[in-house]
């Protein structure tokens, strides 16, 4: 098997069956559940009212983002071990692992800062570091698209492709 179609096949059928990978669903979770959060914490900055109850949300929203992306990132290692070392596709596969570890090293301190000051009010600092983190999760994604639509990873042959085309 050469390279190319290598990184198209699963190592293990956990990581999904051929041309449908599993990483790409899991990460919908972390991403929804962080963005959620920002927009929490835009609700808590602009509420008039008990600003806690969306703070809190925000606070609870990037915990779930958290073990998503633990999650999603075991899949996502499963993909990367298809793909064959030395390629340019490796090197972007761990570009976007980096930084997508980055983006939860991110989360996990805002989680670690908005225990400490509670839920009362909506946290300054927490809300830049989101906005920075989702900036950063944005150009991972676009390593991942770049990954599945580029190089193709894990994507079904073109042979396969056509068959929904007849």
């Amino acid at each position: 098997m050469n390279d190319f179609n290598q990184a198209k096949q699963p190592k293990s059928i956990l990581a999904g069956p051929y041309g449908h990978p599993f990483h790409p669903v899991m990460v919908t979770v972390p991403i929804g559940a962080w963005v959620a959060s920002v927009v929490f914490d835009i609700i808590a900055f602009a509420s008039s009212g008990d600003e806690s109850v969306f703070s809190e949300g925000a606070y609870w929203l990037i915990l779930i983002g958290i073990v998503g992306a633990v999650v999603a990132a075991l899949f996502g290692l499963m993909d990367l071990l298809v793909i064959p070392r030395g390629t340019p596709a490796f090197r972007t596969g761990l570009t976007h692992m980096a930084a997508n570890l980055t983006v939860v090293v991110l989360f996990v301190v805002n989680f670690v800062i908005r225990a400490g000051q509670g839920y009362e009010e909506a946290s300054v600092v927490g809300f830049v570091i989101s906005l920075i983190a989702l900036a950063l999760l944005g150009f991972s994604g676009w390593l991942g698209g770049k990954l599945a639509y580029h190089y193709g990873v894990r994507v079904a042959s073109e042979e396969t492709q056509r068959e929904g085309f007849r």
